[in-house]
């Protein structure tokens, strides 16, 4: 094989494989193929049936998404190489039937293997079958696809999160992959659950714990497929493809923008001055394409291991993140709000508690009191607790700095040509955060919560209105306080009344 063909050029005529498809990293991977690499021959990409919708209905639905709309205006043929293949993780070679074997054996020489349970509490055995058992099923299905020339894994930068420092090598895990697969075969449910958090260790849940026996299952029974391990950070909005910004799920940032955005969130545990290793998705995906063409033009030797994060290149803080990201929040508001956004990253727990109750439940209870008074369904009491899971489970990772190396990435990088230096960018080290949050910002509110941009004059109206109405409600209340207290030294029944009076018509005036 020649070693200077270019990326697009070595993916032409060939098929590939890829399971997790319908995931946020699987879609983007689908559509960048799809685009920058024309002379693909097909992508097949591994579906189940679920809740009552075949494969090709699934498909369909994929190719509806958002993601596709650029790919479908300037190559709307390209769409019609997706070919769905019906299969299931849980099943031996993932399900995949014989005769969709046979075909994919001609023609599929990578695949690129995204799918596994992105829960952090996720039950053990459940973590185990989806990322440990049905790696293994991927690797025999592999092994019946005589034309593989790289094999992709994605694995996460935080599957060693239990060091500080983190190279690009597979460690040891703490018990063998195989020790856990059995026990989790034959341990009754209620005995695997008491001892999780033994066996996990230092790692804060099963998702980073299990990643990590994925990887050894890796070394251990690949045999000789060709094998590359990616290890993203924390997978968040593209940064210029398909569509900067481009986002479609709650999961890391992305969660804390809309909750923070819309006045929900108000307080969470984070230790502002520590690297947030953020990653933008269309980064990840540009690796592992790049990755696939290495593997398979160089042929290394063994299992090369990629730290997809940007700590050590391009380092941004939580209060970096906080300081960029507010003011967007109020320059491009959400049209509808809880209350007018503000809050702030606390490191006291007891503060942070206390700051929950009076911020976050206080207001929550008002507010389903009333609606249950007007007959309404209450729902904010449990909004906020979906919100203090999502955030609980994110605290280890703002809490905590890694020094994750790359020296792999940044080789990779050198070896591409000028060309697809520029087509297949993941050189974090040129990204802009201010234009990235930005563009985040403004991705989640589009996105996320279907928010044309052209109601944003609208909202900034609004949120102005939230504004004055937040402050005067703020000094009602310190004055209610002084009121109680301080009643019998000062009389301020007039002055009480007067100012009530001047609020409420000051607030007619701006719904005029």
């Amino acid at each position: 094989m020649n070693s200077e063909i270019s990326i697009p050029a070595f993916y032409e005529g060939r098929s590939v494989f890829i399971t997790g498809a319908t995931g946020f990293i699987g879609k983007v991977l689908v559509e960048k193929l799809l685009r920058s690499c024309p002379g693909i021959l097909n992508v097949f990409i591994l579906m189940r049936e679920k809740r009552g919708k075949e494969p090709r209905q699934r498909l369909e639905e994929l190719l509806n998404c958002k993601v596709f709309d650029l790919l479908k205006k300037e190559k709307p043929e390209a769409v019609q190489k997706v070919v769905a293949v019906t299969g299931d993780l849980s099943l031996p070679q993932l399900g995949v039937s014989p005769a969709d074997i046979e075909i994919m054996s001609k023609s599929v020489s990578i695949v690129f293997h995204s799918a596994a349970t992105v829960k952090f509490d996720e039950p053990l055995k459940v973590a185990v079958d989806m990322n440990v058992l049905a790696t293994r099923r991927m690797i025999e299905l592999c092994h019946k696809l005589p034309n593989i020339v790289a094999l992709v894994h994605v694995s996460t930068a935080y599957a060693n999160c239990n060091l500080s420092e983190v190279d690009e090598t597979v460690y040891p895990p703490p018990f063998p992959p195989k020790q856990i697969i059995d026990a989790t075969e034959w341990m009754e449910t209620a005995l695997l659950d008491s001892i999780t958090p033994k066996l996990i260790g230092e790692r804060p849940n099963t998702y980073t714990f299990t990643k990590a026996l994925a990887e050894n299952l890796l070394v251990d029974e690949c045999g000789s497929l060709p094998v590359a391990i990616v290890r993203p950070s924390i997978v968040s909005a593209a940064w210029k493809e398909p569509y900067p910004g481009w986002i479609d799920n709650l999961n890391g940032p992305a969660g804390i923008i809309v909750a923070g955005g819309k006045g929900v969130l108000r307080t969470m545990i984070t230790h502002g001055e520590v690297a947030a290793d953020v990653i933008p998705v269309d980064v990840v995906i540009n690796l592992m394409l790049a990755v696939a063409w290495y593997t398979a033009i160089q042929r290394p030797n063994s299992i090369l291991v990629y730290n997809c994060t940007s700590g050590l290149l391009n380092k941004l803080t939580w209060d970096d993140i906080m300081t960029v990201t507010y003011p967007n929040l109020l320059k491009y508001p959400s049209a509808e709000l809880f209350r007018y956004p503000s809050g702030s990253f606390r490191r006291n727990q007891y503060i942070n508690n206390m700051c929950i109750a009076f911020q976050h439940y206080l207001p929550a209870l008002f507010v389903d009191l009333m609606a249950y008074i007007f007959f309404q369904k209450p729902g904010m009491m449990r909004v906020y607790q979906k919100v203090h899971k999502a955030v609980h489970c994110l605290e280890f990772f703002t809490t905590r700095e890694w020094k994750f190396h790359c020296n792999n990435v940044l080789m990779l990088n050198e070896a591409l040509s000028s060309e697809d230096q520029e087509t297949f960018y993941f050189d974090v080290r040129k990204l802009n955060w201010k234009y990235f949050w930005e563009n985040h910002v403004l991705g989640c509110r589009k996105f996320i919560l279907k928010e044309d941009p052209s109601t944003i004059p609208a909202a900034r109206k609004s949120l102005r209105r939230r504004y004055f109405i937040s402050k005067f409600t703020h000094f009602l209340v310190a004055l209610g306080v002084w009121k109680v207290f301080f009643s019998r030294i000062l009389s301020l029944n007039n002055l009480w009344y007067a100012l009530t009076a001047t609020f409420l018509k000051f607030q007619a005036l701006l719904q005029e």
